[in-house]
C-alpha cells in the first residue's frame, strides 16, 4: 500500500512569506507575465498584404480611347458649369504591382489637356492613360458622342 508522506506538514499552515525589500507586484503586472508573446510581430500583416489581390491595367481599344477623348472634349466645352460625371479608372496600388478599378461620381474641376489629367472638384486627379470610361450625369456615353458629332 502507498504510504502518505508528511514531509511538509510543519510549514503547510504558515502564512505566505512577504519580502521586506521588494514591493509586492500588482495583479495586473503578474498577469502580464503570462500574456501571449508575439515573436513574429507584423508577420500576419505581411501575409495579408501578400494575399491581397491586385488587377493589371486594361489596355483599351482605339475605339474606346477615341470615345473617351470625345467625351473629354465635350466636357471641356462645359467646364464652367462643373459637369457631373461618373468616371471609371485604374488606380495603381501603392505597395505592389497592379492596382484596382475604381468608379467615382463627382464634378469636373479642370481638364488639363497639356498634362493629360482629369481633375475632379473633390481633389481626385486621374491621368488620361488610366481612364476606362466617362459618363456625364443623366447621359450615356453614346449620347455624349452623338451630341458632339451633331455640332
Amino acid at each position: 500500500m502507498m504510504e502518505i508522506s508528511h514531509v511538509y506538514d510543519d510549514i503547510i499552515s504558515l502564512p505566505r512569506p512577504v519580502s521586506r525589500t521588494h514591493v509586492p507586484m500588482s495583479l495586473t503586472d503578474r498577469a502580464a507575465q503570462f500574456a501571449p508573446f508575439a515573436a513574429l510581430t507584423g508577420f500576419e500583416a505581411a501575409i495579408a498584404e501578400t494575399a491581397r489581390l491586385t488587377e493589371t491595367k486594361l489596355e483599351l481599344s482605339e475605339e474606346q480611347k477615341l470615345e473617351i477623348g470625345e467625351t473629354l472634349v465635350f466636357l471641356n466645352g462645359r467646364i464652367r458649369n462643373r459637369p457631373k460625371i461618373s468616371v471609371t479608372y485604374f488606380q495603381p496600388d501603392e505597395r505592389k504591382t497592379g492596382g484596382s478599378t475604381v468608379t467615382v461620381k463627382g464634378s469636373v474641376r479642370k481638364i488639363d489637356l497639356a498634362g493629360e489629367v482629369l481633375k475632379m472638384a473633390e481633389g481626385t486627379e486621374i491621368p488620361f492613360d488610366y481612364l476606362y470610361a466617362i459618363v456625364p450625369e443623366n447621359e450615356s456615353a453614346d449620347e455624349t458622342a452623338e451630341g458632339e458629332k451633331k455640332r
